[in-house]
């Protein structure tokens, strides 16, 4: 996997988080350098964490699901991504609560919600065979950071406006890496 399907995915990743953090800029009345850094660093490095952590798991069952690795790589990318898109045409974000808790245990949790899915997807890495993983884990993080810091700030000047747009552009970059590693494998890319 190259630098520029890396990043896609990094950005794909991102948008729940971004999403999350336009939540939190829309909750308190002036949105600073401290609360972008907030967000930033939680959603940030557990998005960094979590595909590290899949990776290692991925990899200790590579050998006994060899055969057909590819397809829980699609089907995992695919899952994650079709559910991003049905948050997007759902309801509205359970997170936009006004509450403008920037709490280590409000920050923890969020930070968990949002990075569950880069934990299936660093077992889709590891499935995928041809990564760095600590490339990886750093782009990831570091778009995260970035994009989460950004969300509050556009959350907090321009309010839900781009959030539902976030998680469908983040649900079909996904889909879309997901169908890219099967037909690499099934040899027609």
């Amino acid at each position: 996997m190259g630098f520029g399907e890396l990043f896609l995915l990094a950005v794909g990743l991102s948008m729940d988080a971004f999403a999350v953090s336009v939540c939190k800029g829309l909750s308190v009345k002036k949105a600073g350098l401290k609360e972008s850094a907030i967000c930033g660093g939680w959603f940030g490095g557990f998005q960094g964490l979590m595909p590290l952590i899949g990776y290692l798991l991925g990899a200790l069952f590579a050998q006994a699901i060899q055969a057909f690795d590819h397809w829980i790589a699609f089907g995992l990318l695919a899952i994650i991504g079709i559910n991003m898109l049905k948050e997007a045409f759902g309801e509205e974000c359970e997170c936009c609560d006004k509450n403008a808790d920037f709490s280590i245990k409000t920050m923890f949790v969020m930070a968990v919600a949002t990075s569950i899915d880069a934990l299936a997807v660093g077992i889709s890495l590891a499935m995928a065979g041809n990564v760095n993983i600590w490339v990886a884990v750093l782009l990831i993080g570091v778009t995260t950071f970035l994009l989460s810091g950004l969300g509050v700030k556009i959350g907090n000047i321009f309010g839900n406006k781009f959030e539902k747009k976030a998680q469908i552009a983040g649900g079909v970059i996904l889909i879309g890496l997901g169908v890219k590693i099967l037909l690499e494998h099934l040899g027609v890319l």
